[in-house]
């Protein structure tokens, strides 16, 4: 069975700075590297290097940006079959990195913005063939919910991964097996403002009222906490020197769709993601920075 990731594709244009800019502040920035980025890229690079089978569902223009991805996506043996190809400029992320491995992203979509629920039906055969449809929310939302009825229809396990947050329509919770926002996604979500555990199983519960059936929100070195309307857990992560965040939840989602394609066993997807996502952010770049499976297990704890 497949790993469907559906979602963006971007390059990122990315500057090390000492601090993040305030509004009006001019920075003489360091080291500057150009790298394959997007949520759903992220995402479908980290599924596959991690030993899965995955077919990314995206949007990509016909310039050099955009062929540049391909190629990067077919070396890490990703299906890329049911790509779109716009006459559009591919998207593009700016990205500064502070010396704290905390960071600051704008994106401009492209060609993103091209994936419609069309194309979406245009490929239903593929879920036939998908356990795990992951997604996230740099594509119109029409599409995403598109998607998830798919993936009710054809039993997948769904995964949205609330990233960038913004509001989501009723209609689309209760097709969400999975949700995974980070703390300030959440909030945005629900209005709680998740610090702790107790903020945290506020939040999760609205979620799961909602309709959601799982809720992860990852909490940076606190670990991730997952709710299932019964059992409330916070499965810890390694502690590490933080270099670059990019990407952190993007390997994440890619780590724990991988696994859960390969077992139901959650606790333990939750477990493997976390250790795949602390490596990550020991590295520069967003999937330059994604491990491969003989790095997790060399890792203690």
């Amino acid at each position: 069975m497949t790993i469907m990731v559906i979602g963006s594709a971007n390059t990122d244009l990315i500057i090390q700075v000492e601090h993040l800019p305030r509004p009006g502040e001019t920075l003489l920035g360091g080291k500057f590297l150009t790298a394959s980025g997007g949520k759903g890229a992220n995402q479908a690079v980290a599924a596959a290097r991690l030993g899965g089978k995955v077919c990314f569902i995206a949007s990509i223009g016909q310039d050099s940006f955009g062929e540049a991805l391909l190629k990067k996506y077919a070396q890490d043996s990703i299906n890329i079959q049911h790509i779109k190809r716009p006459q559009s400029a591919s998207g593009i992320a700016m990205v500064c990195v502070a010396s704290n491995g905390q960071n600051s992203i704008v994106v401009a979509p492209g060609s993103n913005a091209f994936l419609t629920p069309c194309d979406i039906a245009a490929i239903e055969d593929q879920f036939l063939h998908a356990k795990v449809v992951l997604t996230q929310l740099e594509i119109p939302l029409s599409t995403i919910v598109a998607a998830a009825k798919l993936a009710y229809k054809h039993k997948c396990l769904f995964i949205l991964n609330p990233a960038p947050a913004y509001v989501l329509p009723d209609e689309l919770y209760p097709f969400i097996d999975i949700i995974t926002p980070n703390e300030i996604e959440a909030e945005l979500l629900t209005g709680i403002r998740v610090c702790d555990l107790s903020s945290a199983l506020t939040a999760s519960k609205i979620l799961h009222q909602r309709g959601i059936k799982n809720v992860i929100i990852t909490m940076g070195h606190q670990g991730a906490f997952f709710y299932d309307g019964k059992n409330e857990v916070l499965v810890p992560t390694l502690q590490v020197n933080a270099i670059d965040t990019t990407a952190a939840g993007d390997t994440f989602n890619g780590a724990l769709a991988k696994t859960l394609c390969n077992s139901n066993d959650i606790i333990s997807a939750i477990k493997y993601a976390n250790k795949a996502s602390a490596l990550s952010v020991t590295k520069l770049g967003a999937q330059s920075s994604i491990p491969y499976p003989h790095e997790i297990e060399a890792l203690q704890g």
